[in-house]
């Protein structure tokens, strides 16, 4: 069995963050990529998390969603949210387009700054594992790390060699972030062989919940969910939820 949780020393002091060459110091890392902050929250996630409570999986118009990055979270501070990604196809704009609107509205709304939710960075990348085309969620990592640049071009790197799932993950993992395999119960390969090779590549997590079927509301498809449950405790990986949001609602996977 592997285990791909940060380790006890790293948890506790997380006193260097490698990027690029340099060290620095935890303290200068922007609340965005904070890795350890997030590995915290996926630990506490159940199937009732999402999506009134977080939401990590949601796209805007800057890949192929229906709301603009500051509709995200205008909705997302109705809905009271704690925590979000915006997870956009091989694009970081829509992150960076809502992180400049939430900074302007705490800047306007100063008595409610502490109350708004917390934004990680995201991204959204196709690769392929056991010669499958799935999708890689990567989270808190820096968008500026050069390893990451060809992953965000607003295309995928199909017939590169960039396109391996291990590539896709040491890329994610070597900006400072999570890598997540996106809802595994989608593709073209039984999951249990495909979350057992990504955990054997050094894979974070597992979007274990997800709605499978276009519930509504949303609700994580339970006999599914319980399956990536069980893959994900068995692998020793992280458990994420979201929407899958392409339309106009958060609360909704269209």
């Amino acid at each position: 069995m592997s285990v791909n949780l940060t380790s006890t020393s790293e948890s506790l002091s997380r006193c260097f963050h490698i990027q690029s060459g340099f060290v620095e110091s935890s303290l200068l890392i922007p609340p965005a990529q904070d890795r350890l902050g997030l590995q915290q929250v996926f630990q506490t996630l159940n199937a009732r998390s999402c999506p009134t409570s977080y939401n990590f999986h949601l796209h805007s118009r800057r890949s192929d969603g229906q709301l603009e990055p500051e509709e995200v979270m205008q909705q997302a501070i109705e809905i009271g949210l704690k925590g979000l990604t915006i997870t956009d196809h091989h694009t970081t704009q829509g992150y960076n387009d809502a992180q400049q609107w939430l900074d302007h509205w705490k800047d306007n709304h100063p008595e409610q700054a502490d109350s708004v939710p917390q934004l990680w960075t995201g991204v959204e990348i196709n690769a392929q594992l056991l010669n499958v085309d799935v999708h890689i969620l990567g989270y808190a990592f820096d968008p500026k790390a050069v390893c990451l640049q060809p992953y965000l071009q607003g295309h995928t790197t199909l017939g590169t060699d960039a396109y391996r799932a291990e590539k896709v993950l040491a890329a994610i993992q070597n900006a400072g972030g999570l890598a997540v395999l996106a809802h595994p119960g989608r593709y073209r390969c039984p999951a249990p062989d495909l979350i057992a090779e990504a955990a054997r590549l050094g894979i974070n997590g597992v979007e274990v919940y997800y709605a499978y079927r276009h519930t509504k509301p949303w609700s994580p498809t339970p006999k599914i969910t319980n399956q990536m449950k069980q893959l994900a405790d068995h692998y020793g990986l992280l458990s994420t939820c979201g929407t899958d949001t392409h339309g106009r609602d958060l609360l909704l996977r269209i």
